[in-house]
């Protein structure tokens, strides 16, 4: 039996779908709630601590998560779970610790803005917006993949990671893209 096989006879786990699911949209709640309020409050940082490394480090992080998220396709495409499973942690982990690391970088620093004109700035801020808010989007959705794969909902899992795997891979292409674009205004 394949590795694909041996998952999708493992019974539903609907008693932690039932507690998980609430906890996926709480979270998502509250980090959007923390993104809309980071733009509008500062939290001074002590003298001498300087976060200017941050930028480059989520570039890095997103397109560490592009990487894994490519490499769990051709896992999954070649049937091997546990190597699918492990590029997508990892593309998890590189998320998460963007998303804190992004949240605690705008609570304490000035927003940079983009110094560009003509069709760049264009350019610019149609992949800013649709990176913003494909980013707010998904967030839920990608949480459920996560959950409907850990509860053994194999046939939701796959359902919906066809359509939230598209908009991921975008929103961790274009982060890259949009530091690389306002690098020159920091």
């Amino acid at each position: 039996m394949n590795q694909i096989a041996e998952f999708r006879i493992r019974q539903i786990n609907s008693d932690l779908a039932r507690k998980l699911n609430p906890v996926v949209w709480v979270l998502s709640i509250a980090v959007l709630g923390l993104v809309l309020i980071m733009r509008q409050y500062k939290i001074p940082l002590p003298d001498g601590v300087d976060l200017s490394f941050l930028p480059p480090f989520h570039a890095l992080l997103n397109g560490l998560a592009a990487s894994f998220l490519i490499l769990a396709v051709f896992s999954i495409k070649a049937g091997k779970v546990e190597s699918h499973r492990f590029w997508i942690l990892l593309a998890l982990g590189c998320s998460v610790v963007f998303l804190l690391s992004y949240v605690c970088y705008h609570f304490t620093t000035e927003e940079t803005k983009y110094g560009g004109e003509g069709w760049k700035r264009t350019v610019y801020f149609i992949i800013l917006i649709t990176h913003v808010f494909l980013a707010a989007a998904s967030f839920p959705f990608i949480l459920m993949t996560f959950v409907y794969s850990l509860t053994n909902q194999f046939e939701k899992h796959k359902k919906l990671s066809k359509k939230i795997f598209p908009i991921w891979l975008y929103v961790a292409i274009t982060g890259p893209i949009v530091y690389l674009m306002l690098s020159p205004y920091y």
